[in-house]
C-alpha cells in the first residue's frame, strides 16, 4: 500500500510508540509485506527467523521486536514489543474501513459502455474500464481496477480480503487476521467465471494479466501476479504471492502453492498438485508436478509391478 504523501520514520515512531534507531528524517513512502517490499516501504517482522530477511530486503524501515539486531547502513528501526499491532495500526491509519451505504458506491469510476446487471455491489473508488460486462451478485470490492472489455459473470467476488494472518500460540486467539490493504488489477479482455473469488493483496496488488481467461469456481490468492493469456479451468486454487507467466494453462482442479512461479506457457494438467516452481515450455502431470511423459512411464511401470513381483517369486 502506498501512503498518500511520504511520511518521515519520527512520524511512523510517534504514531505506533516505537523507539526510533536511525534516521528519525528518513521518508517512507508506503507499508507491505515482506513478499511484495520495495524500496521505500516500512516492513514488519516479529521473529528472529526472519529478522535478517527483513534487514537485509530493500525495506527502507523495519518494525522489530528486538534491539539485538544489527542495522544495515541507510536504514531505520522502529522497536516495539508488538510488531503486528503495529502494523495494524499503520495499515488502519491510512485504509480505514469505510462501510457501504449503496449497492454502487458514489466514488466509483465506470466507463462508457459498461453493462452493470442487478444486484451488483461496487465498493469505493473501484474503477470499471469501458464496454465491460458485469453479470448480476457480482461483488467487486474497494480500491479495485478493472480494464476494458472486460467480462465477470455472476456471483464472483472480487477484492476480498486475504487469506493471511498472524499466528502466536502464547495468545488466547492463536490465529489473527492481518488487514488488508491491498487491492486488486484486472488488465483489458479478462474474463471471469461464475463463483471465482479473487483476494486482493495483503499490502500490495493482486495482478490478472491482459488476456487471460477463467473458468468457474477459480479461486486467486492474495497477491498473485498472473501474466497475459492464462487459461485456467474449473476449481483451480493459486496460493497467495505466486507469480504465473503469460501463456501458462492449468487445467481442472490444479492446485498451486504460494510463494512460487510457474513459467511462461507452461500446461498443468488435471488434478496436479504445484509445490514448488515450474519451468515454462513444458506440460506436467501429477503430485508433485512433473514432466507428465515421465510421469506416464512411472505409472506404466508401477502397473507391471505386481507382475514383475510374482515372477522374482517364482
Amino acid at each position: 500500500m502506498q501512503f498518500p504523501t511520504p511520511v518521515t520514520t519520527s512520524w511512523l515512531a510517534s504514531l505506533i510508540g516505537a523507539e526510533l534507531i536511525g534516521n528519525p528524517d528518513q521518508e517512507v513512502t508506503g507499508l507491505n509485506e515482506i513478499n511484495r517490499v520495495e524500496n521505500g516501504d516500512v516492513v514488519f517482522v516479529d521473529h528472529p527467523k526472519y529478522y535478517d530477511k527483513c534487514l537485509q530486503s530493500v525495506a527502507t524501515c523495519i518494525i522489530i521486536n528486538s534491539k539485538e539486531v544489527q542495522v544495515p547502513e541507510g536504514k531505520t528501526i522502529l522497536v516495539v514489543d508488538q510488531p503486528f499491532e503495529s502494523y495494524l495500526t499503520i495499515a488502519t491509519h491510512f485504509r480505514p474501513f469505510t462501510p457501504s451505504a449503496t449497492p454502487i458506491s458514489s466514488s466509483a469510476i465506470i466507463g462508457e459502455g459498461t453493462v452493470v446487471m442487478p444486484n451488483v455491489f461496487i465498493g469505493h473508488h473501484v474503477v470499471i474500464g469501458k464496454h465491460c460486462v458485469i453479470h448480476p451478485n457480482v461483488v467487486i470490492h474497494d480500491h479495485t481496477i478493472i480494464g476494458d472489455h472486460v467480462v465477470i459473470q455472476s456471483g464472483t467476488v472480487i477484492g476480498s480480503d486475504a487469506f493471511y494472518y498472524n499466528s502466536k500460540k502464547n495468545r488466547e486467539v492463536w490465529f489473527r487476521r492481518m488487514k488488508s490493504c491491498g487491492h486488486v488489477e484486472i488488465a483489458n479482455n479478462v474474463e471471469i467465471g461464475a463463483n471465482c473469488t479473487i483476494d486482493r493483496g495483503v499490502t500490495a496488488v493482486t495482478k490478472i494479466g491482459q488476456g487471460t481467461i477463467m473458468d468457474n469456481l477459480v479461486h486467486i490468492g492474495h497477491d498473485v501476479h498472473i501474466g497475459k493469456n492464462c487459461l485456467f479451468a474449473a476449481q483451480v486454487g493459486v496460493a497467495g504471492a505466486t507469480n504465473i507467466e503469460d501463456g501458462v494453462t492449468l487445467w481442472g482442479q490444479v492446485g498451486v502453492s504460494k510463494t512460487l512461479t510457474i513459467g511462461a506457457n507452461a500446461v498443468v494438467l488435471a488434478q496436479s498438485g504445484v509445490p514448488s516452481s515450474l519451468a515454462g515450455g513444458k506440460t506436467y502431470f501429477g503430485y508433485p508436478a512433473e514432466d507428465a511423459a515421465q510421469k506416464r512411464r512411472e505409472l506404466v511401470w508401477i502397473k507391471r509391478i505386481p507382475a514383475l513381483w510374482k515372477k522374482v517369486m517364482e
